[in-house]
C-alpha cells in the first residue's frame, strides 16, 4: 500500500511539473495559479502541498528542468566550437541568447522568481550554475593563464553577467539602445575587445 501510495505521489508530482513548465512557457510565471494547477492535473488544490510545501518548490522544480536543457544546449553549442577561446567564449554566449529568445518565459522564471531575503538558492541550483560558469572559466583560462584564481572567477562571473545584461535588456526592448537584431553582433563585439583579439569590422 506504501508503495502505491508513494508511486502516486511522484506521478502527481511529475504531472504538476509538466503542467508548471507548460503555463509558465506560455503565460510566464505570472500566470501560475494553485487552482488552475489542481483542474488541470484533476486533484484537489490541497493536494499540490502535499507534494510541493508552496508554488516557489514547484517553480524551482520547473527551473531545475530548464537549467539542464540550458546546459545540455551550450555543451552541444561548444561540441561543435572552433579551439580558440575567444571563439568558444562566443559560440556559448549565442547559444545562451538562443535559449532565452526561444524559451524566453522559462529563461525569465529561472531568475525573477522570489525567495525569502537571506534564503540561500537550492543546492541544485548553485550546482547548475556552477555547470554553466565552468563552461566559461575553461576559456578565460586558457586565455589569462597568469590570473589568480580568486580573480578568475570574478572573471568569470562577470563575463556571464555582462553578457545576461546584454540578452535581457535586447529581449526586453529596454532603452538601453540594445535591439534584438543586434545581440549576437554587440556579444561579439565585447568578447572580442575583452580578449584583445580584433574586433569586428
Amino acid at each position: 500500500m506504501a508503495g502505491k501510495v508513494a508511486a502516486r505521489r511522484r506521478a502527481l508530482r511529475d504531472e504538476l511539473i509538466n503542467i508548471a513548465e507548460t503555463t509558465i512557457a506560455r503565460d510566464g510565471l505570472s500566470g501560475l495559479r494553485a487552482r488552475d494547477l489542481a483542474t488541470k492535473a484533476g486533484c484537489a488544490l490541497g493536494a499540490i502541498y502535499n507534494v510541493f510545501g508552496d508554488l516557489n518548490d514547484l517553480v524551482l522544480a520547473v527551473n531545475a528542468r530548464t537549467f539542464h536543457t540550458l546546459g545540455t544546449d551550450v555543451a552541444a553549442a561548444l561540441a561543435d566550437a572552433p579551439r580558440d577561446p575567444t571563439d568558444q567564449l562566443i559560440v556559448m554566449s549565442h547559444a545562451y541568447h538562443h535559449f532565452a529568445a526561444t524559451h524566453h518565459n522559462l529563461w525569465r522564471a529561472l531568475f525573477d522568481l522570489e525567495r525569502p531575503a537571506g534564503e540561500a538558492p537550492p543546492d541544485w541550483y548553485l550546482a547548475e550554475m556552477g555547470h554553466l560558469f565552468s563552461y566559461i572559466h575553461d576559456p578565460l583560462a586558457a586565455l589569462n593563464p597568469k590570473m589568480a584564481a580568486d580573480e578568475l572567477i570574478l572573471l568569470t562571473k562577470a563575463l556571464f553577467s555582462s553578457v545576461h545584461g546584454i540578452v535581457l535588456l535586447g529581449l526586453d526592448d529596454a532603452s538601453a539602445g540594445v535591439r534584438s537584431a543586434n545581440i549576437d553582433a554587440m556579444i561579439s563585439l565585447i568578447l572580442k575587445q575583452m580578449t584583445g583579439t580584433k574586433p569586428l569590422s
